[in-house]
This record gives C-alpha cells, sequence and structure tokens, in this order.
C-alpha cells in the first residue's frame, strides 16, 4: 500500500532523489547539475520552456538516456545505470504525448499489454485481459468497452488508456508529459480529476506543462528549469504569477491587457457568412486598432471561419469586405492576392516545412517579390529574411539551420514572419500560442498588438480565455456554428467561460 499524502501538506515518502544530473550530447549541456525530489502522496509540476531539458530529464529518470553524472536514488537506493524495462519493474509510467498506445489493438489489450511483457507471459489468457482492464477502469471511475479498438477513441480516452495501463503495472511514479495540449476544457477537468483521485490514493505523479493556470490549478509542488539548469524548486503557494514567469523566462514580462489608444476606420465586414455544417448566419466587423477574438467550444465552428477567410474551405454563402470592397475567396490564392494571411492551428502540418532552412520558411509565401527576370534575388531573401528573425526575436544562430531545430516558440515566429513579409492588410491566427511557452507567447503576443496599431486587420481564434482578455479588445462567442454573443476585451473570464458552455443566456 502506497503513502498516502494531500494537497499541499507533508507526505511522508520520498519516491525519488536526482542529484546534480547532468546530460550532454554532441558537447551541449542539456542537463546542468538538476535535482528534483518527488514524493509520494503529490502531484509535482516540472515547468520549463522549450529547450530548458525538461524532456532530456524526462528521459534520464526513465531509463532512455543514461546521465552523464551525478545519482539517482528511487525509494532510499542509489541505482545506476538502468533501461526502461528496468524503469518500469521499479514502478515508473511515462505517458508521452503521443500515448505510446497501438491503434489497431482494443482497449483492454493496450492496457494489459505492459504486463504480459513484464511476465513473459507466451499465452494470452483472454479473460485474464479483460478482467485487468475493467479492474483498471473501476479503480478511476472510468467508463470504455474493453473490445472497442483504440483508434475508434477520442483523444482524451486515447490518453486514459495508457494511464490505466499505467495503473495496472502497479505504477508508483506517474509522469504525464504535456498531457492537456490536445484536450478540450472539459477533458483537462476530467484528467485533472483522475489526476486527484491517483495523487490521494498515494501515488506519486509529475505533471510536465507551462501552462500556468494548470499549474495553479493542479500542482502540489512546482520545480522549474531554464536553459537546462535547475532554477527553484517548491510548493506552489510559494509561487506568484510574477515569480513563476521570472524563474521560468528569467525575465519580467508584465501582464498588460491591450486596449487599443483609439479604434479607426473598417478593414473588414463580414456578413451572413455561412458554411454548410460548420457555420451559419455569421456576420461582424473588424476596425483599425481592433484585436478581435472569436472563440467557442470543439465544434462551435471558430476554427472553420478562418478557414473560409483564407479560402481553405470556402463558405457557400455571404460577403466578405475588405477595406471597403466585396471580395470573393474560393481558394487560398484568392485570399492572399487580397493581402489575406492565416496563420494555422498546427505549425508543424500546415505552417512549415520542416527540413527547409529558417530562411526557406520566412521566404515561402513572398518568393514571387523576389524574382529578377528568371532568378531569385538571394541577397534580399537573405537580408529580409535576416530583418525579420530580428524584428520579431527568433533565436537562432542564423536563417540557415532547418526549422526543425528550433524550439516550438520559435517556430511559431517564423510562421507569422513569413505572412508579414508578404504585407498583409488582414492577419488571422488560429491557435497562435499553442504549446508555446511564456516567453515567447508574451513575444507574440507584443508582436500582434503592434500590428493592429499599424492598421493591420488582426484575427486572433483561440479556446485560451486569458490570452482573448489580454490581447483582444472584442471577443465573439460561437457555439453550434451561430454567432451567439459579442462582449468587450476586459469580459470576466468566468462569465466567458459560461458563454461558452451556454450557462448564460447570450449577451
Amino acid at each position: 500500500m502506497l503513502p498516502s499524502g494531500k494537497r499541499g501538506g507533508t507526505v511522508a515518502n520520498t519516491f525519488l532523489e536526482l542529484r546534480g544530473i547532468r546530460k550532454s550530447f554532441g558537447g551541449v549541456d542539456a542537463l546542468k547539475d538538476v535535482d528534483l525530489t518527488i514524493n509520494f502522496g503529490e502531484v509535482h509540476c516540472l515547468a520549463g520552456e522549450n529547450g530548458s531539458g525538461k524532456s532530456t530529464l524526462i528521459k534520464v529518470i526513465s531509463g532512455a538516456h543514461a546521465a552523464d553524472a551525478g545519482s539517482i536514488r528511487i525509494e532510499g537506493k542509489t541505482v545506476g545505470k538502468f533501461r526502461p524495462i528496468d524503469a518500469i519493474r521499479r514502478g515508473i509510467q511515462v505517458i508521452y504525448q503521443d500515448f505510446a498506445v497501438f491503434p489497431n489493438l482494443t482497449v483492454m489489450e493496450n492496457i494489459a499489454m505492459n504486463r504480459q511483457l513484464m511476465t513473459g507471459a507466451r499465452v494470452v489468457d483472454w479473460k485474464k485481459v479483460r478482467a485487468l482492464a475493467l479492474e483498471a477502469m473501476e479503480r478511476i471511475g472510468a467508463h470504455m468497452d474493453p473490445e472497442l479498438p483504440v483508434e475508434r477513441l477520442s483523444v482524451a480516452n486515447k490518453q486514459l488508456v495508457a494511464i490505466l495501463r499505467a495503473i495496472i503495472n502497479d505504477a508508483k511514479l506517474l509522469i504525464l508529459d504535456e498531457p492537456t495540449t490536445a484536450l478540450t476544457a472539459r477533458e483537462v477537468e476530467k484528467l485533472f480529476s483522475i489526476v486527484r483521485t491517483l495523487r490521494d490514493r498515494g501515488m506519486a505523479i509529475m505533471i510536465v506543462n507551462h501552462k500556468l493556470d494548470e499549474i495553479y490549478e493542479i500542482a502540489d509542488t512546482l520545480t522549474i528549469l531554464r536553459n537546462g539548469a535547475y532554477v527553484s524548486s517548491g510548493n506552489i503557494r510559494e509561487y506568484d504569477r510574477r515569480r513563476f514567469v521570472h524563474d521560468l523566462t528569467g525575465r519580467e514580462i508584465a501582464q498588460v491587457q491591450y486596449r487599443p489608444s483609439e479604434v479607426g476606420e473598417e478593414v473588414l465586414r463580414v456578413e451572413h457568412l455561412t458554411r454548410k455544417g460548420a457555420f451559419e448566419d455569421v456576420s461582424f466587423t473588424l476596425r483599425r486598432g481592433d484585436v478581435l477574438g472569436i472563440t467557442g467550444l470543439l465544434g462551435s465552428g471558430r476554427g472553420e471561419i478562418g478557414d473560409a477567410l483564407f479560402g481553405v474551405q470556402p463558405a457557400d454563402s455571404g460577403k466578405i469586405i475588405l477595406n471597403g470592397k466585396e471580395i470573393h475567396i474560393r481558394y487560398i490564392s484568392d485570399a492572399m492576392e487580397n493581402n489575406i494571411a492565416y496563420v494555422p492551428e498546427d505549425r508543424l502540418t500546415q505552417g512549415l516545412f520542416l527540413d527547409r532552412s529558417i530562411l526557406d520558411n520566412t521566404m515561402a509565401a513572398s518568393l514571387s517579390a523576389y524574382f529578377r527576370g528568371l532568378s531569385l534575388d538571394q541577397q534580399a531573401l537573405r537580408r529580409d529574411s535576416e530583418g525579420w528573425v530580428e524584428k520579431i526575436g527568433v533565436v537562432a544562430p542564423s536563417v540557415d539551420p532547418p526549422i526543425r531545430t528550433l524550439s516550438g516558440g520559435n517556430q511559431q515566429k517564423v510562421v507569422i514572419a513569413k505572412w508579414l513579409n508578404t504585407k498583409p492588410k488582414l492577419l488571422v491566427l488560429n491557435g497562435p500560442t499553442v504549446g508555446v511557452d511564456v516567453g515567447a507567447k508574451a513575444d507574440i503576443h507584443r508582436i500582434l498588438r503592434d500590428l493592429a496599431q499599424e492598421g493591420v486587420g488582426i484575427i486572433v481564434i483561440s479556446d485560451d480565455l486569458p490570452e482573448l482578455i489580454d490581447n483582444c479588445n472584442r471577443i465573439l462567442v460561437m457555439r453550434n456554428g451561430r454567432l451567439e454573443s459579442e462582449v468587450a476585451g476586459d469580459c470576466d473570464e468566468s462569465r466567458l467561460a459560461d458563454l461558452l458552455s451556454g450557462r448564460e443566456a447570450s449577451a
């Protein structure tokens, strides 16, 4: 029986102690003298910006990487080098962002798989496999058909299968790597409820996260890394927002709500825009100086409006009027010809050429402007790419490395720079800071505010309510494909959440 613990209280036993952990790759230090203590019966959040060493530290704990120096103690005993299977046998289970589930296998097969491997069983006892799956579900109150193929599950339920697999294998330490990235607010709430149940039963839990609001909601203890080094650790109550952000980034980032100095002439007007099955009869205006937010739950039609404005999936009917002129957008080329730019939700598959250089990615949407006869002006391409890298604060040694070598926040800045180089009149951003750390997030928000003040029309599509409230002076709320309400940017977050879910009448 694991020792129990309470949120914020003193726990009786320590499961894991790391002291002075170092790890380098090719002469580059990924971890520099990192200390970490994880106790039974607590939720310990590990936070850090992209490139801070969080993933490397997880791999050291799980046996995927051997530390170059330092000591590891598990339940009071020093361990040497050990393989992932040894970590599993000691009760360490890691659930990465891809969950490592097998989509073609059933729920019960996925849950029982590690048990089969650990016991070395050569014959599958299907009754026992089913019983193990049902037992795991009962422990946390989960309800799924054990014989359903995992490929038919939602993202949240695939994650739940991975958690159930950990439980059935007697996990003592459960590590969740960025577990809320692809979840809705309701799914996050359900996940945290499960995490609290496991914590209260004595399990040690480590969550890798950089979302301040989520960390405050779930964490008992917090450890912060920066540039591969240990910065601080303590009870979550010891961290206010100012200290958290400073320790995370090494700089002061003020929380300022965007309010335009003035709102000028109309930039965009949308009248009765409709696409069957996605959204219906949507009308709104956008003026110079506005940062207009569009939000809604998954399936509300919020993202589809961005797709329609850029011609990814055009509207069936309605009018789009840009700077006083009605335009017709059937294809992406129509949007680009009218100086509309779009930063998509998934930068990796829709926004970047991962194996191409930073320069190539920055210039990809505006190459036609650099032709001199039949050849490209390479000098101008490099000059302008370097200019954008400097202007928007991309952290990179030059514009030559492949874009995949950058952190998520720097990749997102490059996507934005790519479209800014087209000199857009309207910039639509869908989930502009998804998976982006605190420092890069603040930089991106500053860029958007400056653009709005310069007269570029800015639309931010997001379900990140604090992001909308801090950066948008007007927010549109979508529900079931219809525009339900419009609120001012200083709307209270709880009221905005109520509007999203329909708990409050439309404003």
